[in-house]
Parts: structure tokens; C-alpha cells; sequence
């Protein structure tokens, strides 16, 4: 169920194109099915990173039972190199946060992954 919530000051040219490229990457990288992975970009022509307006990004992964200290550092190399690649975001313009809700705060079909987890 890994969210990927993008914001960035980079106009994307090819907006679909890169969000569908961008599931595929965060599918890859978490090691989930890209069914269960959900994307979201948002350009924000203000976001400024150190008081400037150069190519930036903040990324916030929401996910269930896979986020934890050792996974969180491959998925940032992965992340930031595919960011870097595709926006030209330096490795010092961007944050990662990676969020485990736990399964009793995640709504979905109605009810929690904590009753659907049983």
C-alpha cells in the first residue's frame, strides 16, 4: 500500500509519463507490487530549499511493515538517484520521509488494514 506524495519545483514536461515511470521505480525499490503502490506529484513553483528556488524535493513515503532504518537507506539511494536523474535534484535539495501509520490508522474499503490483517 506504499503512498509516494512528491513535491517539487521542477516543471515536468511529460507529467503522466513520469508519474507512470516513477510507480514502476517505487514498486521496484519498496519491493512491492506496483497494484498496491499509489503516486502523487505536485509541482510547487514556490518550494525553496535554502532560501533559493533551484531544483528541489520533498518526498514522503507512507507504507506499511516494510519501513525501518536498514530498508529506509537503500530506498533513498534509489530514490534520490532516480529523482536527480529525472529532475536534476542535486542529493542536498531533497528530504525523504519514510511513515509507518501502523495497520490500526490506515483506512481502506471501509475499515483498517488492522481488521483486514487479522
Amino acid at each position: 500500500m506504499p503512498v509516494l506524495d512528491l513535491v517539487t519545483n521542477v516543471k515536468i514536461d511529460d507529467l503522466k509519463s513520469f508519474v507512470t515511470e516513477f510507480s514502476k521505480v517505487g514498486a521496484e525499490t519498496l519491493a512491492k507490487p506496483e497494484g498496491y503502490i499509489c503516486t502523487n506529484v505536485k509541482y510547487n513553483e514556490v518550494l525553496s530549499w535554502n532560501g533559493t528556488f533551484d531544483p528541489a524535493f520533498v518526498l514522503s513515503i507512507t507504507s506499511l511493515d516494510n519501513i525501518n532504518p536498514a530498508a529506509n537507506v537503500q530506498y533513498s539511494k534509489a530514490l534520490f538517484e532516480f529523482l536527480n536523474k529525472k529532475l536534476g535534484v542535486p542529493g542536498d535539495r531533497g528530504y525523504i520521509a519514510f511513515l509507518d501509520p501502523g495497520r490500526e490508522n490506515l483506512g481502506y474499503q471501509g475499515t483498517t488494514f488492522g481488521e483486514l490483517w487479522k
